[in-house]
């Protein structure tokens, strides 16, 4: 495939069980690891660790994910996010997040 051709199956959210805790791994495009955000239950307030790779953005996608995810689900939550299409208009790129946070409201129902 190459980097500048994208559909919405090449986006995959995968999930590894790590004891209680749960691992996401969402890729598409030329797949690598761009940014992995934690986040945990601090009571009844999710909070949130993000590492970002430079010149990366898919923190700005993945800390949220991991948000919702730990509040929904009460547990901590790892998401390890890398997505990479060449030459991306920003309504491609809004086109991927939304399609990034289908996925996830999708699963996140399955669990619920």
């Amino acid at each position: 495939m190459t980097s500048d051709q994208w559909h919405p199956d090449d986006i995959v959210l995968s999930e590894t069980g790590v004891g209680r805790d749960l691992l996401l791994l969402i890729t598409g495009g030329v797949r690598h690891i761009g940014a992995a955000s934690t986040a945990y239950m601090d009571g009844d307030t999710p909070r949130v660790m993000t590492a970002a790779v430079p010149h990366h953005k898919e923190h700005t996608i993945s800390e949220a994910i991991a948000l919702k995810a730990a509040a929904a689900l009460n547990r901590t939550v790892t998401v390890v996010m890398g997505i990479h299409y060449d030459n991306l208009s920003k309504e491609g790129i809004l086109e991927i997040v939304n399609i990034v946070n289908d996925k996830v409201d999708q699963y996140l129902l399955q669990k619920v």
